[in-house]
């Protein structure tokens, strides 16, 4: 038989948007439990964000270094890649043990719990043998993990996914890479700029397709300068892994059959939702949905809500804790704001980073808007001229013509995720066009391109 507690608030998974909810709950007066199976703060502290811009950070400075030979003078690097492996291990993630971040959740007041927890009925949680019956209800955060895809040979391989590249502890010599989404393409970079050889294969016309074209052009060209081998357009026939080496079979955009042969294999190639296991058949919902569907308030059912990457509104550790925050004031019976996702932001920080927010020029014009789209390529800025090597890029901005306001830009180049933070909150406040191109914009910085693609709608 199994126990029975009743309480307010159940969170189950405690990534950043699910810690947040049990704790802010838990200082407003509710007796919340928070129920997680893995590391407490999710996949952003461990294996996401904080150590793989780490690693980037590293990585950039290296790059920055060789630079050194066309502005000023001459410089060797060493590359050493246990320093920032030491660094992730003692710095981020206190070698991949969530106990600090156990006992924040408990001097907040949270009842953690460490297990696998299934809904069992509307505002039920069972972990374990204990039953939790909350009274205001469930906050679902569970998240997602690395998918891989149904390729010949890759089951039983030794394949990386972003998990154990961020726990490695040397650069390997050579990696191929599959993905050319943010993550395939931020570590590609990476370990590319520590000397590893590296391959990248993406099943799409091109990397980072979820932008714009012109932002995935100045990355590709970053890449070749890297020494990176892209292979856009390209299908994986097979994977075979024998005597400590991966190779690849590929059959690339041209139809020409590769076979990449490599140390190391990173799958990045997307990730599923952590759904099908929470005992969702149970409060009506659908175990093999892709995402939970949820109103202004985040609420997925009779006391229910869902936050976070299980949403479909982006993977990003910013929109779950967005999320969080709504989702807190409706637990709490506090007033708005709700949700909105016309202007959600996203950054990829390879070098050059790229910024965007709103819609791409495709979606805007897909969703039936009359769009007018303004280019400034950055190097012909006065800052991207004077930044020289490294310094390119450009800012695309996409406006609704008959509204007279931006619902999309891009921002790529050596600051893109700083110079987005103007243009994204052009795109939420809906800014008039007309009272943009009246600012006065510092000279000579990136942002001031912005008054250059302005100028340029059309």
């Amino acid at each position: 038989m199994s126990e029975e507690q009743h309480v307010d608030l159940v969170v189950l998974g405690l990534g950043p948007g699910g810690e947040s909810v049990a704790t802010e709950a838990a200082k407003a007066g509710l007796s919340v439990v928070g129920v997680d199976e893995r590391l407490v703060g999710g996949e952003c502290p461990y294996f996401g964000c904080i150590p793989s811009k780490m690693m980037i950070r590293a990585a950039n400075s290296l790059a920055e270094a060789h630079r050194v030979g066309t502005l000023a003078g001459a410089a060797t690097t060493s590359p050493d890649f246990s320093v920032v492996a030491r660094r992730i291990r003692e710095e981020a993630t206190d070698d991949w043990d969530d106990t600090v971040a156990v006992q924040r959740l408990e001097d907040a007041g949270v009842t953690f719990v460490r297990g696998h927890g299934r809904l069992a009925g509307e505002g039920v949680v069972e972990v374990g043998g204990t039953r939790y019956v909350a009274k205001v209800g469930v906050v679902l955060n569970t998240g997602t993990a690395p998918a891989a895809p149904p390729v010949e040979g890759l089951s039983g391989t030794p394949y990386w996914t972003n998990r154990e590249a961020l726990q490695a502890t040397e650069a390997p010599a050579s990696l191929v890479v599959v993905g050319g989404g943010a993550i395939g393409a931020e570590l590609a970079q990476a370990f590319a700029r520590f000397g590893t050889r590296v391959s990248l294969v993406e099943m799409a016309p091109r990397i980072l397709a979820l932008e714009e074209p012109a932002a995935s052009e100045v990355v590709a060209s970053a890449f070749a300068a890297d020494g990176i081998q892209v292979l856009a357009g390209a299908s994986i026939r097979s994977v075979a892994h024998a005597d400590g080496r991966f190779t690849v079979a590929v059959t690339d955009a041209d139809g020409t059959d590769l076979d990449l042969d490599a140390d190391r294999l990173l799958v990045a190639a997307g990730r599923r939702p952590n759904l099908h296991d929470i005992g969702l058949e149970t409060v009506g919902l659908d175990p093999a949905a892709r995402s939970l569907e949820t109103d202004e308030r985040m609420r997925a059912g009779e006391r229910l809500w869902a936050i976070g990457d299980i949403t479909g509104k982006g993977a990003f550790t910013h929109m779950s804790m967005y999320q969080a925050g709504i989702a807190v004031r409706d637990v709490t019976g506090t007033d708005g704001p709700w949700a909105s996702y016309h202007a959600v932001p996203r950054v990829t920080y390879t070098d050059p980073e790229v910024g965007a927010v709103g819609m791409t020029e495709q979606q805007a014009r897909d969703a039936g808007v009359d769009v007018r789209v303004g280019r400034a390529p950055l190097g012909e800025s006065s800052r991207g001229w004077i930044h020289g090597p490294g310094g390119e890029g450009v800012i695309l901005l996409v406006e609704d013509r008959a509204a007279g306001h931006l619902v999309g830009a891009t921002s790529v180049g050596p600051m893109g995720g700083e110079v987005l933070s103007m243009l994204a909150t052009a795109v939420h406040a809906k800014v008039p066009t007309a009272v943009l191109r009246e600012q006065v914009l510092a000279y000579p910085t990136f942002h001031r391109a912005v008054s250059t693609a302005l100028a340029d709608l059309d």
